[in-house]
C-alpha cells in the first residue's frame, strides 16, 4: 500500500493517527485542513465561518484533490465533512480509506477547547446530527471502521492489521 486516507467525524483522531502512522512507516502525513489553510492563507475553521459551508466544501474538495495528486507514499487525514461532497466520495472510494470512529462522549471530551464552527453552539446535539448525516458516507468510502476510543498504540495496531489484510 502506498497511500492511506483517513476519514471520520471531527475529534476521532485522524490527524494524530496520520502523524503516528507516518512516523512508523517513514512516510509523509498530509492533513487536508492544512492544505486548505495554506492555499487560502487562513485557518479552515475561519474560512468556514467567513464564507459558509458551500464555499468551504468546494475548497475542501480542491485540497483533497491536491493531496491525492501526489503519488508518493503517505497518510492523508481529511476534514470530517469531506464525505459531504459527492465528488470527494468518488475520489475516496478509489483510495485505501479507513473510517476512524469513536463514541460521541469521547469526541466531545477531545474537542472541549477546539474551534469547530459546525459544532457550535450545542456540541452534543450538533455532533449527533453530523453522525446521522455522515455515517453512511463514511461506511460507503471505507474498507473498514477503526475504533479510536482506545490507546493510540492499539489504534495503530488495528490500522496496520487492516492494511496488511488488504495487501495479502
Amino acid at each position: 500500500m502506498s497511500r492511506l486516507v483517513l476519514v471520520g467525524l471531527p475529534g476521532t483522531g485522524k490527524t494524530t493517527v496520520a502523524r503516528a502512522l507516518a512516523e512508523l512507516w517513514r512516510c509523509e502525513a498530509v492533513d487536508t485542513d492544512d492544505v486548505l489553510a495554506q492555499a487560502l492563507g487562513t485557518a479552515a475553521a475561519q474560512y468556514l465561518r467567513d464564507e459558509g459551508e458551500v464555499a468551504f466544501r468546494s475548497r475542501e474538495l480542491d485540497a483533497l484533490r491536491a493531496a491525492l495528486a501526489d503519488d508518493s507514499d503517505g497518510v492523508i487525514a481529511t476534514g470530517g465533512g469531506i464525505v459531504c461532497t459527492p465528488a470527494a466520495r468518488e475520489a475516496l472510494a478509489e483510495e485505501f480509506t479507513l473510517w476512524l470512529d469513536c463514541d460521541d462522549e469521547v469526541i466531545l471530551a477531545r474537542l472541549d477547547d477546539v474551534d469547530r464552527p459546525l459544532l457550535a453552539p450545542e456540541p452534543a446535539t450538533a455532533l449527533a446530527k453530523l453522525r446521522r448525516q455522515r455515517a453512511q458516507w463514511y461506511r460507503e468510502v471505507s474498507r473498514a471502521r477503526v475504533d479510536t476510543s482506545v490507546a493510540l498504540d492499539d489504534v495503530i495496531a488495528h490500522v496496520t492489521r487492516e492494511v496488511e489484510r488488504s495487501t495479502r
